[in-house]
């Protein structure tokens, strides 16, 4: 039998499933049953799980969202990877402020949290992961 994938999740994959409104919302939706399914360990970096708390907050005006979300995530169930020294280390080979919006130190924080799990895809839209690597998990 295989092991069961590890995947990581980005802020953009938690908003999309959060957020009806969003672009990706039916997207998210159909990759996170696809993990269910395959049984796969999802681990949320906590700066993903407060990256996309803050969004949904923030800039899509959604307190009760935001609220209901950052919930979800202090269930024991729920795996969530503290973000330590060495990780913020290992993130910042990764980052470059001056190449793209797109490489931001939250992504890089997510890729060093992927690499720390030998993870074997992230689940995001973005594809600066796919170009360091990895698979998206729709890819899974």
């Amino acid at each position: 039998m295989n092991k069961p994938p590890i995947v990581i999740v980005d802020a953009d994959a938690i908003v999309a499933q959060a957020y009806p409104n969003d672009s990706n919302h039916q997207k998210a939706v159909a990759i996170s049953d696809n993990l269910n399914k395959l049984g796969a360990q999802v681990i949320y970096p906590a700066t993903a799980v407060l990256e996309a708390v803050t969004v949904l907050q923030g800039r899509l005006n959604s307190g009760a969202t935001a609220y209901g979300t950052a919930v979800v995530f202090t269930d024991p169930k729920v795996e969530v990877a503290e973000v330590s020294q060495t990780t913020l280390m290992s993130a910042m080979d990764n980052f470059s402020p001056t190449t793209s919006k797109k490489n931001t130190l939250f992504d890089c924080v997510v890729l060093a949290v992927a690499e720390e799990n030998k993870a074997d895809a992230i689940f995001s839209f973005d594809h600066f992961y796919k170009n360091k690597g990895f698979k998206l998990a729709s890819e899974i």
